[in-house]
């Protein structure tokens, strides 16, 4: 067992899931047991190989539980000051709730567990955790943000304050792509606060010049998480006849800044240029 200096104690520590898949060969002397749960908190990009899917196929078993924290449901407001320096500006307000999985077939079961972890992760006092018995109200909540502001700023390369004085580009370009995200989860019946459009759009006081997520991705040269927050609320409107034109030009122009990334990190190779 070993013990870090602020106290967590640690069974087993492994690198890679490789080890874990390979635990036999590469560290005969140890016997890993399965995960009681499998918590991934990484970006979910699945046009980008290889899918979190895949990266924690290896660790799952039956009987125990996988957690997925995202963006679109934990509050943190956290920032980089500096390289490998995170601030948190606020406490961590997670909401979490049970993925309804109609193989189990079974809400109490997947409820009793979403309570369990959450009595776990409230342990420490250091967080607070509630219980969600609507997650799909909160992630369109959400979305009105992570769908709209979030990738409208990255594409503009402007951050919060900057993209509020631009003159008509709230108007003009994001309230009409929050507009169709609440018509959307209106017809999905998830009927949201008539004023929450305002709510997200002055989320932030103006002079603290925030940038999103998707923002600091593309100034850093990382992928964006565009498709889980842009595509999948764009398909579940497509789906259901409904237009979102605002949000399908979001996704065209988030597609081509995620190409531009995929060639600068060897992801993908365009054709040399021709020789006039």
């Amino acid at each position: 067992m070993n013990r870090d200096p602020e106290g967590w104690n640690f069974n087993t520590i492994i690198p890679t899931i490789q080890l874990f898949q390979h635990g036999a060969r590469s560290m005969p002397r140890k016997i890993i047991p399965p995960f009681d749960y499998i918590l991934t908190v990484t970006k979910n990009c699945p046009d980008i190989p290889p899918s979190l899917q895949s990266l924690i196929a290896p660790t799952v078993t039956p009987g125990h539980t996988i957690l997925s924290v995202l963006s679109g449901v934990s509050m943190i407001d956290a920032h980089e000051e500096a390289l490998g320096t995170i601030l948190h500006e606020e406490h961590d307000l997670l909401f979490l709730g049970a993925f309804h999985n109609p193989i189990i077939a079974n809400p109490s079961l997947e409820i009793a567990e979403a309570k369990k972890f959450i009595g776990i992760y409230n342990a420490a006092a250091k967080s607070t955790v509630n219980f969600s018995d609507d997650v799909p109200w909160a992630r369109w909540r959400k979305l009105i943000f992570n769908a709209c502001f979030n990738p409208i700023r990255a594409i503009a390369g402007l951050d919060d304050g900057r993209m509020r004085l631009a003159g008509s580009a709230i108007e003009g370009w994001v309230r009409p792509a929050m507009k169709w995200i609440f018509e959307t989860a209106k017809q999905l019946g998830h009927l949201l606060p008539e004023d929450i459009m305002d709510t997200m759009i002055n989320l932030d006081p103006m002079d603290l010049y925030l940038k999103p997520s998707m923002q600091c991705d593309i100034e850093k040269g990382n992928y964006m998480e565009y498709e889980y927050l842009v595509g999948e609320p764009l398909r579940e409107a497509e789906k259901i006849g409904m237009p979102t034109p605002t949000l399908k030009v979001i996704h065209e122009l988030c597609n081509a800044l995620q190409w531009k990334t995929m060639e600068a990190r060897g992801l993908v190779t365009a054709p040399s240029k021709r020789k006039l």
